[in-house]
């Protein structure tokens, strides 16, 4: 039953990440996209969804147990983004997979060295908005945190494996190049998930 729950709260965050997916290709002005791409950040955190580059991060603070719920998670999230992106598809919103396609050529022309790197700087966005939200004691510094992490990843082209799984899905461009672009874009937002807490745990221990 907890797994079921587990893998149900994933689905619903790759809704979300889906939500912003779509916002974010039906604007042409980047700014205004990747800030409304929040939604997705600010509801997965608001109601306790479970998204693989925030759960990933918090690896070393659980036992052997958790790295099932980080697969199941990360399986979870897959099927929420598919899952939106064929729905979309049906409906008059459907050109958005021209842009996802082209957003995609890009994406998966890139050497997968850049594709691993651009996937740590990521989750350092991701870690530094999702724990803002969580610890800031500043109500208006929570929400500030979360359009900051999630606005700095999309503008500067940092890799967030969720997203591309939905902006592929989108596309319709699903192959074992792209499968193995998803791989090593979820190795890199793993490593740049446990950064952050790892040196803190460090820091913390001197």
């Amino acid at each position: 039953m907890k797994d079921l729950k587990t893998f149900i709260r994933a689905v619903l965050a790759g809704l979300c990440i889906g939500l912003g997916g779509a916002v974010y290709l039906s604007l042409d002005n980047k700014i205004v996209g990747s800030a409304l791409f929040t939604i997705a950040l600010f509801t997965i955190c608001t109601f306790g969804y479970n998204l693989y580059t925030g759960k990933v991060a918090h690896l070393f603070d659980n036992d052997r147990r958790y790295i099932i719920d980080v697969i199941l998670i990360w399986l979870g999230n897959f099927v929420g983004c598919w899952t939106t992106a064929q729905l979309y598809g049906m409906t008059r919103i459907a050109g958005i997979a021209e842009k996802a396609a082209a957003v995609c050529e890009v994406k998966l022309a890139d050497d997968l060295l850049s594709v691993f790197i651009l996937g740590i700087f990521c989750n350092v966005c991701i870690v530094i908005g999702v724990d803002g939200f969580k610890q800031n004691p500043h109500e208006l510094g929570k929400y500030i945190s979360l359009f900051i992490g999630v606005m700095v990843f999309i503008l500067c082209g940092f890799e967030h494996c969720i997203a591309n799984m939905f902006y592929i899905s989108m596309a319709g461009m699903w192959s074992s190049k792209a499968f193995v672009f998803l791989l090593v874009n979820t190795l890199g937002n793993a490593v740049g998930g446990w950064i952050i807490p790892v040196m803190k745990k460090v820091l913390d221990d001197k």
